[in-house]
């Protein structure tokens, strides 16, 4: 009789094993789409990705009669996508001088602006920006001025860049923290347009 009862017992200590592995696994499965969910810079980052080859034109929001942006024609285009590097040229009229460089690391979002001149030298003052100093929203990133930007542009120490994203929209905003500087400018995602020209000094990567 013994020897019946010791392989049944062998069985079914098996399945059990094997239906624990099983509980354990699913639980990883489950944790791994929660932690995904729950990082929303990665959310913002594939959205923004999402539209990598397209171009959209937009309108200035605030201020409406700003000496170097009111009055003209508005366009982005994010040109280049990698896993870790995203980068929109931002055309003011004929102005092709502004790329927004855009980096993910460490589960953080970092904003930089590249300025060339028609020749596609650099800009004295360029490659200012911040990195978010948190995991933000899916919908919307901040990022503060860093000590790069303070260093090379002091007066804007207090800079707060953020860039909302949704369906329709993609925002680019500025607040100089105790001014009244405010700058706005509000691109139409529902319609693409025709890719313009690269940017002044761009490099393929």
């Amino acid at each position: 009789m013994l020897d019946y009862i010791v392989p049944f017992t062998h069985l079914k200590n098996t399945r059990m094993v094997v239906k624990f592995k099983i509980l354990i696994f699913f639980c990883l499965i489950t944790v791994s789409m929660h932690a995904q969910k729950d990082d929303p810079a990665k959310e913002f980052w594939d959205t923004l990705q999402s539209h990598c080859g397209k171009a959209y034109e937009g309108v200035l929001e605030i201020p409406k009669d700003d000496e170097a942006f009111g009055g003209k024609k508005l366009m982005m285009h994010v040109r280049s996508c990698s896993d870790t590097v995203i980068k929109i040229p931002f055309y003011v009229g004929e102005d092709k001088s502004r790329t927004w460089i855009l980096t993910y690391k460490n589960d953080r979002i970092s904003l930089q602006h590249d300025h060339r001149h028609e020749d596609g030298t650099e800009d004295e003052i360029n490659f200012y920006g911040g990195t978010a100093s948190n995991g933000g929203k899916a919908d919307i990133q901040f990022f503060p001025a860093d000590e790069h930007t303070q260093n090379m542009i002091p007066a804007a120490a207090t800079n707060v860049w953020w860039i909302t994203l949704n369906k329709t929209e993609f925002t680019y905003n500025l607040r100089r923290l105790g001014t009244d500087r405010v700058f706005r400018v509000v691109m139409d995602l529902t319609s693409s347009i025709p890719i313009p020209e690269a940017p002044w000094g761009w490099k393929e990567d």
